[in-house]
């Protein structure tokens, strides 16, 4: 399937090490994002802004004598949402091991349930149009409660955790830990398993979490027929279920289109009579985000590592968003 594919964390789990190598690399993506909850006269944005983001990349490796791989990634970023623009900072770095294909990493680490193929859109931005549209697209974020869980942080230090990752003959394996420090423990730990036999790729994850709605277990299944593909996945956030479907298909030489729809079920019983919820609209338990999400994606690919992005998402929250610009990668 020639949709151009997003360069995610989860591809460093089996990139290649050279011998004493320092690279670079990087994207840059730009244009204009189009939201329906900004109002110049409620929060002083205008429902029309730009969006960028520029990344630099920084990856070095040595290798010793005995076939011992080491390496270490960190990153650059500015970028601008809602017409904010943003001075370039650097991430926390996560060092690796690499030895007979077992990876163990520490510190920014990618986490289990990041690295499970079948969650983001096979898109660039890995969501809708040209930032993400806020990923309602993927079934582990509810309730308000987007991305918590591990993953590898490109403008902040990370979870400063410890993995590893094992992959062969279609078969990945990860397992994730993570602590934060304070008087009271906030512990995390992810498995993730998936398997690719011819077309069709299969995963799970899960996470356990000391953090409230942070107990996750996710399921997908995706299908890549060359011209055209298929997804489907679910996952339980903490008592809160949410599945999604998923599609795409080329478009001549150079396009592809994606669809997404993703329903989020309201808070369980429960957490209801714990008093577990949103509770932003004064109701205990309930979830601001339950219902049906959905959006598409148009992707043109104009050579050379450039290509124009487009999207329109309608959030479960009756929120629109369209984003259209320019993304292209060195």
């Amino acid at each position: 399937m020639k949709k151009i594919l997003f360069a995610t964390t989860a591809l460093i789990a089996t990139a290649s090490v050279a011998a004493a190598d320092v690279r670079l690399s990087g994207y840059g993506r730009f244009g204009l994002d189009y939201n329906d909850a900004n109002d110049r006269a409620v929060n002083g944005i205008s429902k029309t802004t730009i969006t960028s983001r520029l990344r630099l990349q920084f990856d070095m490796s040595a290798e010793t004598d005995g076939g011992v791989q080491f390496d270490a990634r960190f990153r650059a970023q500015a970028e601008s949402r809602d017409n904010t623009p943003g001075g370039a900072m650097f991430n926390g770095a996560r060092f690796g091991v690499v030895y007979n294909g077992v990876r163990v990493n520490v510190g920014n680490i990618i986490g289990a349930i990041e690295n499970m193929p079948g969650t983001y859109l096979e898109t660039r931005t890995a969501g809708i149009g040209i930032d993400g549209a806020s990923f309602y697209s993927h079934v582990g974020n509810v309730n308000n409660e987007f991305f918590n869980w591990d993953a590898y942080s490109s403008a902040g230090v990370g979870a400063n955790g410890v993995e590893v990752l094992y992959s062969a003959n279609g078969f990945t394996g990860h397992l994730s830990y993570s602590t934060d420090n304070g008087a009271v423990a906030a512990d995390r730990i992810g498995v993730m398993l998936a398997y690719n036999w011819n077309d069709w790729t299969f995963a799970a994850a899960h996470q356990s979490s000391d953090l409230m709605w942070e107990d996750k277990t996710l399921v997908s299944v995706a299908w890549d027929g060359g011209q055209w593909g298929a997804r489907v996945a679910y996952a339980d956030n903490d008592g809160i279920d949410k599945y999604g479907i998923y599609g795409n298909v080329d478009i001549g030489a150079a396009s592809n289109l994606l669809v997404f729809y993703t329903n989020e079920d309201a808070v369980s019983a429960a957490d209801v009579a714990a008093g577990r919820g949103d509770n932003r609209d004064g109701i205990a338990g309930s979830n601001m985000n339950e219902g049906g999400s959905y959006g598409i994606h148009y992707s043109y690919d104009l050579g050379g590592g450039a290509s124009v992005e487009a999207g329109y998402r309608r959030a479960s929250n009756d929120n629109d968003t369209f984003q259209a610009g320019v993304y292209f990668s060195f």
